[in-house]
C-alpha cells in the first residue's frame, strides 16, 4: 500500500518541526519503509493508520519514534579518511603545541549515529605519540536518536561494521571479542561521553577545540544550516577546527568561518584564528595513506599556512623508513615490516598480517615512532 499524500505531508511537517530535516516530494517510499515497522509494533496495518492515531491521540513517545526513524544513521569507521588523517597529522600536533599549559583538549562529534565516528576520533587520539598520559582529552558524542545513541554507548559492533573502514591493526589494538561481535576496550570506551542533543534546538556545551559535524547539514534548509553553524561557532574556541561532510560548506551561510585546506582535507576555523603550523615530516595516516602537505592553504591563500623553515616541501624525505609497513588500509595489516615511505606513502609489503615494527632512525621526529599501546583512560 502506498502512503497517502495527507499522511506523507503530516510526517514531513512533523520531522521538519522537530528535527529540521527536510523530506521532499518523492520520498514517500522512504517514509513508508521506515515507519511501517513502527505501525506493526503498534498493532496497526499501515502507516496511514499510524498517522491517524497520532493525529487523534497525541503521543510524545510515538512522535519521537517517528522522528528518530526518519533520521539517517549511515556511518562507518574513519569515514572518508581525509579528516581523520588531518586530525592526526596536523590538528592534534597544533593543539598540543597551543594547549601545552593546560594539557586539555575537547572534541565534539555531532550527529554521531551508532558511534563509529567518535570511536575513530578516540583511536586517533589514543595512538598519537604527542598525547601522553598527562593529557586530558574528552570526546563528546551527541545525536538526536536516543536508540542509536544507547547502542553507540555500548561500543559493540558486528563483524560487518568493523569491516567497514576499520584497519585490522586498530581492531586488534582497540577491540576485544564479544561472542560473534567486537567490543571497544575500556580505555577507548571511557574516553567518549554520549549525550542526546537536537541540533535544531538551543544547546549549551563547553568550548570545543575540534568539532566533527559531518554529513548532517545536507538534510537542513539554508536557514537552519545558518542557525546551526552560528550556534556551533559559539561553542568553538577561537582557534578551533570544524570538519564538515565532503558536500557541505559554511560558504554563503556563516561568514564567521574561514575555510582551510590541509592536504586533501578541508576544515573550517573561526575567522581570525590565525595560521596553522604544518609539521615538516608526517607519519602514515591513521586512516590510510598520509597527507601530502605541499599544497595546503588557508582561505585559498598560501600565506595562511606556514611550515617550519627547515621543513622544505613538507613531504617525507625519500630515504625515510617508517617503523611499520602501511599495507592495505594504511595501517600495517598485510604489510611487511619497515615499509619504505615516499612522499608520505608507504610501499605495500607482502609479509604476515601482523607486521613486525621496525626501529625509527636516530633523531627521528615523533611522527616516525610507532604508536604506543592503549593506555589507561585519560581523565
Amino acid at each position: 500500500m502506498t502512503i497517502s499524500s495527507t499522511a506523507f505531508n503530516f510526517v514531513s511537517d512533523l520531522v521538519r518541526q522537530q528535527a529540521a530535516i527536510v523530506i521532499g516530494p518523492g520520498k514517500e517510499y522512504l517514509v513508508e519503509s521506515r515507519l511501517l515497522p513502527i505501525a506493526r509494533d503498534a498493532g496497526l496495518d499501515d502507516v496511514g493508520s499510524l498517522v491517524a492515531r497520532l493525529q487523534t491521540n497525541p503521543d510524545d513517545r510515538l512522535r519521537r519514534q517517528i522522528v528518530e526513524a526518519m533520521t539517517t544513521n549511515e556511518t562507518s569507521f574513519f569515514r572518508d579518511r581525509d579528516p581523520f588523517n588531518a586530525l592526526s597529522q596536523v590538528v592534534l600536533p597544533e593543539l598540543c603545541r597551543k594547549r601545552g599549559s593546560t594539557h586539555r583538549i575537547s572534541i565534539w562529534s555531532g550527529a554521531c549515529s551508532s558511534g563509529q565516528e567518535p570511536y575513530s576520533i578516540a583511536m586517533s587520539v589514543l595512538d598519537h605519540p604527542l598525547i601522553t598520559s598527562d593529557w586530558q582529552v574528552q570526546v563528546l558524542a551527541t545525536d538526536i536518536n536516543e536508540e542509536v545513541l544507547n547502542r553507540a554507548e555500548q561500543g559493540r559492533f558486528s563483524q560487518l561494521e568493523v569491516n567497514r573502514g576499520l584497519p585490522a591493526s586498530l581492531m586488534v589494538r582497540h577491540f576485544e571479542r564479544a561472542e560473534t561481535d567486537w567490543r571497544v576496550v575500556p580505555a577507548l570506551r571511557n574516553m567518549v561521553r554520549f549525550k542526546p542533543l537536537n541540533l535544531n534546538e538551543p544547546f549549551d556545551l563547553p568550548f570545543m577545540d575540534v568539532v566533527f559535524l559531518r554529513n548532517v547539514l545536507i538534510y537542513f534548509d539554508a536557514a537552519t544550516k545558518t542557525d546551526v553553524l552560528q550556534r556551533v561557532r559559539r561553542v568553538m574556541k577561537p582557534d578551533g577546527f570544524l570538519f564538515l561532510g565532503g558536500s557541505e560548506t559554511t560558504l554563503g551561510l556563516d561568514d564567521g568561518f574561514e575555510r582551510i585546506t590541509i592536504g586533501t582535507a578541508t576544515a573550517y576555523r573561526p575567522r581570525g584564528a590565525g595560521p596553522v603550523d604544518l609539521p615538516s615530516v608526517t607519519g602514515p595516516g591513521v586512516a590510510g595513506v598520509g597527507l601530502g602537505l605541499g599544497g595546503a592553504t588557508t582561505g585559498g591563500a598560501a600565506a595562511g599556512l606556514r611550515r617550519p623553515a627547515a621543513g622544505g616541501t613538507g613531504m617525507v624525505p625519500p630515504a625515510a623508513t617508517w617503523p611499520w609497513g602501511t599495507g592495505t588500509n594504511g595501517a600495517g595489516n598485510r604489510a611487511g615490516s619497515n615499509g619504505t615511505g615516499t612522499n608520505g606513502t608507504g610501499t605495500n609489503g607482502t609479509g604476515s598480517t601482523s607486521p613486525t615494527r621496525g626501529v625509527a632512525p636516530p633523531g627521528a621526529p615523533p611522527w616516525l615512532t610507532p604508536p604506543p599501546p592503549p593506555r589507561q583512560p585519560l581523565n
